[in-house]
This record gives C-alpha cells, structure tokens and sequence, in this order.
C-alpha cells in the first residue's frame, strides 16, 4: 500500500510562473504578432508550418521563427531553466518543470509552447542531460554548448521498421575496426522515426555488437554523424500531425570512432532510457495543461451558446461529460504533483524502482485526458469546433501520438501490471 505523502508547490515556483507571463508578453507576443506570424498558430497553421512540396517538412520560415522564440528565452535565462546551473540553468526540479509544463499548455496555442515539435520558452533539453551523466569531459567540452545554442541536433535513432517496444531485439549491428589508426565501429543497419533528422547533425544510433536479441546489454549508444559516409536518409513519413520531420534512414558501414560513443558501449540503453521517467512526467503535465485548456474553453462556450433560447450548459447531456472529465483532471493534477515531488527525493535507481508505476499512471491517463478533452470540445462547440478555426483538432492530432510514442499506452499498463501483481520488482 502507498504511503501518505505531503507536498506543497513552493512559492518560488508559482512566483516564477508570473515571470514567464511578464516575459511572454514583453518579447513573445509581440514577435508572434510581427509580420504575420499569427498565420502560425491561427486556421492556417498546419498549411503555413507544411511545405507540402518538400516531403511534408516544416517550413524555413516556421523553424526559424521557432529558433528566434528559444533565442530570446535563452538570452532571459528561461531556456535551459531545468539545467544545472553549470550549464546556465535554475536546476529546475521534476515538480517545478511539471507545474511549468502544465501551466504553458494550458495557455492554449502559441510561440510560448508549440509541442507539435516540443518547443517551449522552458526547454525539456533531455539530450544535454544525458550528455552531462554520461558523456565524457572531452565530449561535455565539445558537444554540450554546440547542443545548447542549437549548433548541433542530436535526434534519437532507438525504432526499427520491425522493431519499435522491443528495442533489445533490434537489428542494426555495429563492429569492431580500425580505420587509419583510429579505433571504432562498423554501424549497418536502419532506423526510422528519426524525429528531426532533416536539421539534425548527429543520430544517436543504438545498435547490438554482442549478446543475445532481447538481452539489454551489448547494445552501444554511437553518435553518428549526418554526414559520414554510408548515412543515407530515407522517405520522410507523413504523418497524422503535419509537418512531418521524421524519416527512415539506413547506414551502411558507417564508421563512428570510441571517442564518439556516449557511455558504456555494452550499456548503450541506459542511455535511451535514463530520462523515460523525467519525460513521461512532464510529457502527462503537457497533456494535462492542453486537456484544461480544452475544458475551460467548452465550459465557457456552453455558458455563451443559447440555442433553443437556454444556454447548453442547462443540458444535463452537456454538464455530465465535462463534469466527468474535470474530475479526472483534478485527480490527475494532484497524482501528476506527488509523483514528480516524490521523484525529486530519490536518485534515478529509486525512481525507477519505486515510481515507475505511478509515472506510467501520469503518463497514459494524461494522453487519453487530452485526446477526451479535445474530442468533447470539437463535439459541444458544433461545426466551428470541428473547424481549424478552433485549435482542438490541432490539439488533438498532436497529443494523440503520445499514446503511442514514449512507451504505447499497452507497454504502459504492462508495467503497471507488473509492479501490481509483483512480476517486475
């Protein structure tokens, strides 16, 4: 059984939240008006964001604009808030970049928060993290402020076209050689959903160089550059939530030196799965920000909204859907809160070993909240909901990957299960 656990969200935090405010409306609201920059987040954003005749990729005009907004948030100290300070950040806890998250989201669509590409004046920045505990002082000295000013782009290169949960069993192989002095690998193999591969100068390639299929261990994490020889991007895919930015790409004996392998080359997927945790948290508050968004915009609307000569929301047909999906967030918010206080008291092994079920809690309850939340919102608001020029499909048609991407719901409810009937310990 749980034990109790009390927890405030300091005043600091909701202080900073104000801060955000200030900043958003003194440098990002004005940027967002400029030039018509609105055609982004307004019924033409999916086709101002696309270019339709170039695989579908994000436009030059959208990425710049979004490489402006986290220019000016670094430049306010706001970007790298979760970062140790070491790297310029505010040490922001797992509660606070919670609260931060939800908060964003719940403001609605805008240059603030755009997670179609998960953009924020607060970045998530989970590969310098993994850099910093698993990166050498020659690699941090190399690579880490490239990463932070957007030099470099490292995407993540873990699915295969037959393998997506089962990342033990992949197939991309790496071995052993030597070429003009310098030790390295071999990488063959292919990978897809590499998210950001059109901008990205690097890939962190897992791929299996011992051991047996399904077993963690043999699999090196290789952070392979765009541009070696035998890296090949493939078909871009297009996807539910345009633009897309997520390509197939193969690699055919490209060559990645031991300097450029990030951690224990036999425990490659502790690296892919050293923030899961920290992720999922803040990707459950994002999810429950937009579902309150949602929510608040349906039950001001169905105040307003008088057919028939009586408001909608008289209709008990109208109050009992809402009523039920406020309920859930409530109860989501305070479940989202612990967990991410409690993670802030314990090392990473503790986390994965004692809270692992109540992440994936947060996680898959938060996706099905959002995508409820935007679906109920399309349905009272009428025709105009369905319509772009409200932004619940576009919150929709992001949000609902989350309930396949970081682990599939189905992988979710298996933890949980375990931990439960004691199959996981």
């Amino acid at each position: 059984m749980s034990q109790p656990f009390l927890f405030d969200i300091p005043r600091s935090i909701e202080d900073y939240l104000v801060v955000l405010d200030d900043f958003i409306e003194r440098e990002i609201k004005p940027l967002e008006a400029q030039d018509d920059n609105i055609r982004f987040f307004d019924h033409r954003r999916e086709h101002a964001r696309t270019d339709w005749d170039r695989d579908g990729l994000p436009r030059e005009e959208w990425e710049a604009l979004l490489t402006e907004m986290r220019r000016r948030a670094d430049a306010a100290g706001h970007f790298r808030y979760a970062l140790p300070e070491e790297f310029g950040g505010q040490n922001g806890s797992n509660l606070a970049m919670a609260r931060i998250r939800e908060y964003l989201a719940s403001k609605g669509l805008g240059l603030h928060n755009d997670l179609q590409n998960e953009t924020s004046i607060v970045g998530n920045l989970m590969t310098p993290m993994m850099l910093r505990d698993f990166g050498t002082a020659e690699q941090q000295s190399r690579w880490m402020e490239p990463l932070l000013q957007g030099e470099m782009g490292w995407c993540f290169g873990l699915t295969e076209a037959a393998h997506g949960s089962d990342a033990t069993w992949m197939e991309t192989r790496a071995e052993r050689t030597t070429r003009d002095g310098v030790d390295g690998w071999l990488i063959t193999g292919e990978k897809m959903w590499t998210t950001g591969l059109h901008k990205a100068s690097h890939v962190l390639v897992f791929a299996r160089h011992s051991g047996e299929d399904g077993s963690p261990k043999g699999i090196g994490c290789f952070v392979t550059s765009t541009k070696a020889a035998g890296f090949e991007i493939g078909e871009y895919l297009w996807t539910f939530n345009m633009p897309t930015d997520h390509p197939h790409c193969t690699l055919k004996e490209v060559f990645v030196p031991d300097s450029d392998v990030l951690g224990n080359v036999d425990q490659g997927l502790r690296v892919a799965m050293h923030f899961v945790h920290e992720s999922r948290i803040r990707q459950a508050a994002s999810s429950l920000g937009a579902a309150q968004y949602c929510l608040d915009e349906t039950f001001a609307y169905t105040k307003e909204r008088a057919p028939f000569g009586k408001p909608l929301s008289t209709n008990q047909g109208i109050q009992f859907p809402l009523v039920e999906l406020q309920t859930e967030a409530e109860m989501l918010r305070l479940l989202i809160y612990k967990t991410a206080a409690q993670m802030d008291q314990m090392d990473k092994v503790d986390v994965a070993k004692k809270l692992t079920d109540k992440v994936s809690m947060c996680n898959y309850r938060a996706n099905r909240l959002v995508c409820d939340a935007a679906d109920t919102a399309m349905q009272f608001h009428g025709g105009i909901g369905y319509s772009r020029h409200k932004p619940f499909e576009h919150i929709y048609r992001h949000h609902r990957r989350y309930r396949i991407t970081e682990g599939a719901e189905e992988i979710q409810l298996r933890k949980i299960a375990g931990v439960l009937y004691g199959f996981v310990s």
